[in-house]
């Protein structure tokens, strides 16, 4: 039976893994289903970055070398990668010029090739499944606007948020600038959205099916990560 550890960006993802993620995942075969944080979330100082790949990776490695029957993932917003200097994601910067289909795929196959290269040819590729959400972890709770509002207590939010999520073909394709990715429309609708509290319980509310049926990328990656449960 398989473990499995996900390399989160911050206390929101962390909270979505232990409260939505991990009961489906312990239901499909997974005997261990665990969350750790890659990000800066807990150093007050430099609260919401991300550390460098050559950090993550590191880590990354040091569990895979360590625990030799798990599984590893990752569930990092597209939005916050380093693009370019020594903090840098591989594939970040190029992604950034591709079109939106090919933008988190073109990133995670440079993170399994980076680590396949690591660890050796006799690795199972299997042990590292990659995960960017597009743009990032906010964009999925469009997947219901009416759920959404209702878990955060502002019912009356409903309709501004579905007026967003119309706007696209999907919620994972609302966009990645400073003033139009998803967290930045939530904070202008709810200033002081709290993201790890008020996130997860928007995340409970709408639940892990709608969220599936409507990010067809998050949905590809939790079909991977089923079919290797066992």
């Amino acid at each position: 039976m398989a473990r499995l550890l996900i390399h989160v960006e911050g206390e929101t993802e962390e909270a979505f893994v232990n409260e939505v993620l991990s009961a489906h995942l312990y239901g499909q075969g997974f005997t261990m289903v665990s969350a750790r944080i890659v990000g800066n979330a807990r150093q007050r100082s430099r609260r919401g970055g991300i550390r460098a790949w050559a950090a993550v990776r590191r880590d990354i490695i040091t569990h895979l070398r360590e625990d030799t029957g798990c599984i590893a993932t990752t569930m990092v917003d597209y939005y916050a990668l380093p693009q370019s200097g020594a903090r840098a994601w591989p594939g970040r910067e190029m992604a950034g010029k591709l079109p939106f289909a090919e933008k988190a795929e073109t990133i995670e196959n440079c993170l399994k090739e980076d680590i396949h290269t690591a660890m050796g040819e006799s690795f199972n590729p299997d042990r590292f499944i990659p995960f960017v959400m597009m743009h990032e972890f906010e964009g999925m709770l469009f997947s219901d606007c009416r759920r959404f509002a209702a878990g955060i207590g502002r019912p009356d939010l409903a309709s501004a948020l579905q007026n967003i999520r119309d706007q696209f073909a999907s919620p994972e394709e609302i966009n990645d600038s400073p003033e139009t990715a998803p967290s930045k429309r939530v904070l202008q609708l709810i200033p002081g959205y709290e993201k790890p509290l008020l996130g997860t319980l928007a995340a409970l509310e709408i639940g892990l099916a709608a969220i599936r049926g409507e990010c067809p990328h998050f949905r590809d990656w939790l079909n991977r990560l089923e079919s290797l449960a066992t």
